[in-house]
């Protein structure tokens, strides 16, 4: 009897505090949590208004300072009034007007800490911009839209090699074309390079001279003499005599530039003839020391690329 009696109440407690959150019953629980949030509104209520109020004192401050110029102006139209000319007044307001404006300006700039070198960096990125037809206004989802293209961040324009290894002969120790090599220069390699120069947006192409280190059998040179002559088409590419394979690998390289510049697929299209001479052998590495004859390092490379430009305005 005396144990039925004393169930009871246990097992009243235990139900009971089942009902408890950390001590306190459901209803005290949400009036704690419905206090906690007061107080967070009251928190942004107090730095909204806070905000509003900063709000207001500057434009109570602006106000005042338009009260003062414009006082300084009748003040100063008044002193002038009577030594000016018609024209000279119309003058003197309208400076005075942009000397206003153009504090007004610097006024909201210092409200947004802007200094002198945001704006270089600003009219930087306007430049290019504008260069590509990009509206300032529109520039972050435009350029959003371009990050998330089809454009893969390491994509590079292929390198096309023209070795003698290849097929693509000159005549030896000349920058002479044979006829196989001018006929293909004019024909697929012109079109692949003008498929790469669309799909990859650029408009430089560079054809450099490779060789392999046998001597040039030639005293003299008149690369310096005779170079933009053949450039221009004003002499033949014979005319050109190298002395070195620095030159010779010029002297190619002018021959096969003056071809592609000469291709209506390549119109308007900068082609720029360089030389590396003997020092880079295939796999862009320097050479060693590598005597001999070596078809595989007697090249043309040609590679394409987009016309670099500062971004200092």
């Amino acid at each position: 009897m005396v144990n039925g009696t004393d169930a009871s109440p246990k097992l009243e407690h235990k139900g009971y505090n089942r009902g408890l959150i950390l001590g306190l019953t459901m209803a005290e629980s949400m009036l704690l949590l419905v206090f906690c949030l007061l107080l967070v509104a009251a928190a942004m209520i107090t730095a909204e208004r806070k905000q509003r109020m900063e709000a207001e004192q500057r434009l109570v401050q602006l106000e005042q300072q338009n009260k003062e110029l414009s006082a300084q102006l009748v003040d100063t139209q008044s002193k002038l009034g009577s030594q000016m000319s018609p024209a000279d007044r119309a003058k003197f307001e309208s400076d005075w007007r942009e000397l206003v404006s153009a504090r007004q300006i610097i006024d909201r700039l210092k409200m947004y800490d802007a200094s002198p070198a945001d704006l270089e960096k600003l009219a930087a990125v306007a430049k290019v911009l504008a260069k590509n037809n990009i509206p300032l206004d529109r520039a972050p989802s435009q350029l959003e839209k371009m990050l998330q293209g089809d454009i893969k961040p390491h994509e590079w324009p292929p390198i096309i090699n023209l070795s003698e290894a290849g097929g693509y002969y000159f005549t030896s120790g000349s920058a002479a074309l044979t006829q196989e090599f001018e006929g293909k220069l004019e024909t697929s390699i012109a079109e692949q390079i003008a498929d790469n120069l669309e799909r990859y947006k650029v408009d430089v192409v560079e054809v450099i001279g490779h060789t392999d280190e046998q001597r040039v059998a030639r005293s003299t040179s008149n690369l310096d003499d005779a170079s933009i002559g053949v450039i221009e088409g004003k002499l033949p590419i014979d005319a050109l005599q190298p002395a070195d394979n620095a030159g010779l690998g010029l002297a190619r390289a002018i021959a096969v530039a003056n071809i592609l510049k000469a291709n209506a697929n390549l119109k308007g299209v900068t082609v720029l003839p360089m030389s590396a001479a003997q020092l880079v052998v295939p796999g862009d590495k320097l050479t060693a020391g590598q005597a001999g004859d070596v078809q595989e390092r007697r090249r043309i490379e040609i590679r394409i690329r987009r016309r670099a430009e500062s971004l200092q305005p």
